[in-house]
């Protein structure tokens, strides 16, 4: 499996409600940082839940907020004002 299916193999599973952030997606691959993985959600990510992909402080999509913020609004995310509580949402697949 390339790195791209790997990638959206993983967002796909992040349960509603729950968040990973690019680098915690980057760790459970087992290769690549936050940065590629920002890239291949940017070039291909529209087909999975890319809303429940944050960055390390909680930040949603830059440029998507509205329509992140709106979907895990939607999916009973905890938040903090316009960022994700990790704390409480943070999710690692089995």
């Amino acid at each position: 499996m390339d790195y791209v299916e790997s990638v959206l193999t993983v967002v796909e599973r992040i349960p509603p409600g729950r968040v990973m952030t690019y680098g915690a997606i980057a760790e459970f691959v087992g290769s690549g940082g936050p940065r590629q993985v920002g890239t291949v959600m940017a070039r291909y990510g529209g087909a999975v839940p890319w809303h429940r992909v944050v960055n390390a402080s909680g930040r949603v999509v830059p440029g998507h907020e509205a329509e992140a913020l709106s979907r895990l609004r939607a999916e009973g995310t905890p938040l903090r004002g316009e960022r994700v509580d990790l704390r409480r949402a943070a999710w690692w697949p089995d």
